[in-house]
């Protein structure tokens, strides 16, 4: 299996950078006619993944739209994923989760180990228990040829109060913000001989509509790191504009779009994935 940063340049160059996102929010089964349960997110997701494949190379999973159901709304995640990447899609898994220690390691082995009955090709991180604790995962990802998105810079408004902050090195007294330090701290695996000149196995979420250089986000941090950008669609950002909010980093810009594309319903599906990730890619290349 090529490395992950590969396969997302890969994915890139044969459908664009659109991510379609797999959320199941309960107000979209009742609009599509299907029920509020597992097995009705079940039916949402495999339509979805349907509609997507061929027309994108991506696709977002939201864990917590399958988790509400408990057991059985795993079951059904377990389906949506294998059948994912059955289709050929990269699947980067929305779980979010960070922790410390043997914790983070179950969550490691859950999401990333080839053969679990969660495995999928990436998995989205929380960094705020300290970049340190991720330092194992991220070290997994790279020896299985497998993705992590790290939390930097999110789309909701009130992200900044957080991530824009500052803190300060003890020993070089240096300040930089919150979102730089994690972007900096996670930098080492993308750096590593191994993926010198492409993109590395170690992302970074970057919300469209973030001011990065409010968040001390720059683009010699950024170098090399797949970036997972929200905020595309219903939240105000548009595919013409991605060449120009990203600048040289738009290569490495993997779109997510969720609610503007579901929203189209299950008739209207195919049609909006082709039309938006048509536009996507008619602005890269433009």
């Amino acid at each position: 299996m090529s490395s992950f940063g590969a396969r997302v340049t890969a994915a890139r160059v044969a459908a664009g950078p659109l991510c379609v996102g797999i959320d199941p929010h309960e107000h979209l089964l009742t609009s599509w006619g299907l029920p509020v349960s597992a097995d009705g997110a079940r039916t949402f997701g495999l339509r979805v993944v349907d509609a997507a494949a061929g027309r994108v190379g991506i696709v977002k999973p939201q864990v917590s739209f399958y988790e509400r159901f408990g057991s059985v709304g795993f079951a059904a995640l377990e389906d949506v994923l294998g059948a994912a990447r059955a289709a050929g899609l990269l699947v980067i898994a929305d779980a979010k989760r960070g922790d410390i220690g043997t914790t983070m390691e179950a969550y490691t082995w859950a999401w990333l180990e080839p053969g679990s009955p969660l495995e999928s090709d990436a998995v989205t991180v929380n960094p705020y228990l300290g970049t340190d604790s991720l330092r194992d995962t991220l070290a997994f990802a790279a020896r299985h040829d497998k993705g992590v998105f790290v939390l930097a810079a999110t789309s909701n408004p009130d992200g900044p109060v957080l991530q824009a902050a500052h803190t300060v090195d003890v020993q070089s007294e240096e300040k930089q913000t919150v979102a730089g330090r994690v972007a900096a701290d996670v930098a080492w695996v993308n750096r590593s001989a191994a993926f010198a000149g492409g993109l590395g196995p170690i992302g970074l979420v970057v919300g469209a509509t973030v001011d990065r250089a409010a968040v001390g986000l720059t683009d010699e941090l950024l170098v090399g790191a797949p970036l997972l950008a929200p905020g595309f669609g219903a939240q105000g950002a548009v595919p013409g504009e991605l060449s120009a909010i990203f600048g040289s980093l738009a290569p490495q810009v993997i779109a997510s779009e969720s609610r503007s594309i579901l929203s189209a319903g299950p008739d209207g599906l195919v049609e909006c994935i082709q039309r938006r990730a048509d536009l996507y890619r008619w602005s890269s290349d433009g």
